[in-house]
């Protein structure tokens, strides 16, 4: 299974020295926040509108230790998967870059895209 992780280049490129990914909120939330392929644009749309310093990472939950949690948090009813552990970056199969449109929404990346 695969999930995405919105964050911003400057966290990646902070993780990769010492091989964990740990958002600053993961203390207080307990968890990291992810998506599905599908869900990535909604959630960046709605969360991150006008951001040009973004990259998603692209997480094999198979390389990860702990568990990865399909819930809503926030009363709907689409579910959304959270990873309960911090992120090693050993389990990033990939970063995408990810900066939004010239109008400032976001599209799934071309390295996202299927082949024509």
């Amino acid at each position: 299974m695969t999930v995405f992780h919105i964050t911003t280049a400057r966290e990646a490129h902070l993780a990769a020295e010492p091989g964990v990914y740990t958002p600053e909120r993961f203390a207080l939330e307990g968890f990291i926040h992810c998506s599905y392929a599908g869900q990535v644009c909604g959630v960046a749309n709605r969360l991150f509108r006008g951001r040009t310093d973004l990259v998603l990472l692209e997480v094999d939950c198979g390389r990860l230790s702990c568990d990865v949690v399909d819930e809503n948090l926030e009363g709907g009813t689409e579910l959304f998967p959270h990873v309960y552990g911090p992120l090693p970056m050993a389990a990033v199969v990939r970063v995408h870059a990810f900066p939004c449109s010239a109008g400032g929404r976001f599209d799934l990346p071309q390295s996202m895209q299927p082949p024509v």
